[in-house]
């Protein structure tokens, strides 16, 4: 799962704190009595099975994948659900898992001396093409600022610059992030997401590309790099085995590039003049070599398909996504190296149970619903990535996508947060459904974290299927003012992405609930309508509906 958010919301959204729960708002009596399918005793028996030592952290390709496809597809089948892919309740998903081990330090000679930085401290490095071992030698390193190419923004980074055998070294986020007058201000666009870096650096032909670490602009530690960057990292299997891709990616931390433009007889006053207009590259005259040693295995992970047909407009699909992943055995933290992804995301997948239980329970709907739990979300949205691209019904018949990562049990909230807000129509569902819950909602308190662009639904959203996401809010209904932000900052720094992701017996289940019973409320309207929701004037996704 994204890191969440944990800086203060701003000024909430009041759009829907009036209505009440009554039975005569769109849905009405029949949603509201199935919704109470979902219900904190199943949710805790979900989610303590799944986030057990037992299933071992539910990285693809181990014995943790087969306890946790089997067990979804049990769930779904007791449910009386349909098996979601022709006869099967799965979709295998071709992967190739490469477990990439540079050879020590990665060094970089300038004429006045050399650097040395640490595995792990100071870099990370991997390598995306299926070979056994990988080189770079004596790669000359540039400066290319945001490595961005943005026309719809006047901007390009690469202009001019042959980077063909060059190590391309570039910052995180966008232009924006610096200048509200750049990109979308401080509203991340896709072009400061760390995927895109990798993959322009790749259509440029450099041969390697490292981004600088800086904490706020990424929107989460060095420590986060470091524990996603020590284990082996997976990909879809490519025709080409992914030769295309530089020969090496990576991360430096910020004091490690400190050193590196000293070394080169720069000042650190680059980076800043990286975010204005007309900023050239800069060759820093150093040079990097780097040998990486790779461990292959080319295997095949599976989605978790289940279909609830629909009656008169059984054609048209619903879409109800959560990945039931995580990392599976990694870095030990004292003493434990078993990732249980107790709230990232058993929890989504809990609720994703829990919502096919609400609908069995309900009217058979007129639109079908499909449930996926999809594979290789923490190794870069892999599983929705395979689905949207190889689907199994018709993607201009799929009217919505409703996407749960994470639900955290800090109690009931007086909020709640949609990710993307002002993207699609799927606000004014929100708002609907919330306001029968006497609860407000509001958009992304910092969206220069890119945060739309960090979980499944954005896949969906890729091929133009209106997506929705939300997140937990932190305006606790029973604690004081401050208390949920206090809650969801402990689980960033101490919990997430680490072994104390676990569940616990004392956690409070009324907020997972009513939130669950919320997105149920959202799916199941849709169900019963004939019209599609559209995405907003201004949306990047709009085109790609439309065509």
């Amino acid at each position: 799962m994204v890191l969440q958010r944990t800086m203060a919301w701003g000024a909430l959204l009041l759009l829907g704190a009036c209505n009440s729960g009554g039975g005569d708002t769109p849905g009405g009596v029949e949603d509201s009595t199935a919704a109470l399918a979902i219900n904190d005793s199943s949710f805790a028996r979900h989610i303590k099975m799944l986030a057990s030592d037992s299933f071992e952290g539910r990285k693809p390709f181990t014995k943790g994948e087969e306890l946790t496809i089997d067990y979804l597809s049990t769930q779904f089948k007791q449910l009386g659900l349909q098996p979601g892919n022709g006869s099967s309740y799965v979709q295998e998903v071709p992967m190739v898992e490469i477990r990439s081990v540079p050879a020590g330090d990665l060094v970089i000679k300038g004429k006045s001396g050399s650097l040395s930085l640490k595995y792990l401290d100071e870099y990370v490095a991997a390598t995306r093409r299926v070979q056994d071992l990988v080189k770079v030698e004596n790669s000359p390193i540039v400066f290319a600022g945001y490595g961005i190419v943005a026309p719809e923004y006047g901007w390009n980074d690469y202009a001019g610059l042959d980077v063909k055998g060059k190590t391309v070294l570039v910052l995180v986020n966008d232009p924006g992030f610096t200048d509200s007058t750049l990109f979308k201000g401080r509203t991340m666009t896709y072009y400061g997401r760390w995927t895109y870096k990798f993959e322009e650096a790749a259509r440029q032909g450099a041969t390697g590309v490292i981004i600088i670490h800086d904490t706020k602009p990424a929107s989460y530690p060095w420590t986060v790099v470091r524990s996603s960057w020590s284990k082996s990292r997976l990909y879809l299997q490519t025709a080409d085995n992914n030769l295309s891709r530089a020969v090496m990616e990576g991360w430096m931390s910020t004091e490690s590039a400190t050193r590196l433009f000293q070394l080169a007889g720069v000042s650190p006053d680059l980076l800043k003049q990286a975010g204005k207009k007309g900023f050239k590259p800069v060759d820093l005259g150093v040079t990097t070599s780097l040998v990486i040693n790779n461990q292959l295995k080319k295997s095949t992970s599976h989605n978790v398909l289940a279909l609830l047909p629909g009656t008169d407009r059984k054609d048209e699909y619903i879409i109800y996504s959560a990945h039931w992943d995580h990392f599976g055995k990694g870095e030990a933290i004292n003493g434990d190296s078993i990732y249980n992804g107790a709230v990232d995301n058993a929890t989504g997948t809990a609720a994703l149970l829990e919502i096919a239980a609400a609908f069995s329970k309900a009217k058979p709907p007129s639109r079908s619903v499909l449930f996926i739990s999809v594979t290789g979300e923490e190794q870069g949205l892999l599983g929705s990535e395979y689905y949207t691209t190889h689907p199994v019904y018709p993607v201009a018949k799929t009217v919505a996508n409703i996407n749960m990562d994470v639900l955290q049990p800090f109690g009931r909230m007086k909020d709640i947060g949609v990710v993307g807000y002002g993207q699609s129509e799927l606000d004014e569902y929100a708002v609907e459904a919330a306001g029968r819950q006497h609860r407000t909602v509001h958009g992304e308190p910092d969206p220069s974290g890119g945060w739309y662009f960090r979980s499944d639904h954005f896949n969906f959203a890729k091929v133009g299927i209106p997506s929705l996401y939300i997140e937990n809010g932190i305006e606790s209904v029973n604690h004081e003012p401050g208390w949920g932000k206090a809650q969801g900052e402990e689980y960033n720094h101490v919990r997430y992405h680490s072994p104390k992701d676990e569940y616990s017996d004392s956690w409070d289940f009324s907020g997972m609930v009513e939130d669950a019973r919320l997105l149920f409320q959202i799916g199941h309207r849709l169900s019963t309508e004939n019209t599609f929701p559209e995405w907003k004037p201004g949306s990047e996704f709009k085109a790609i509906r439309e065509k």
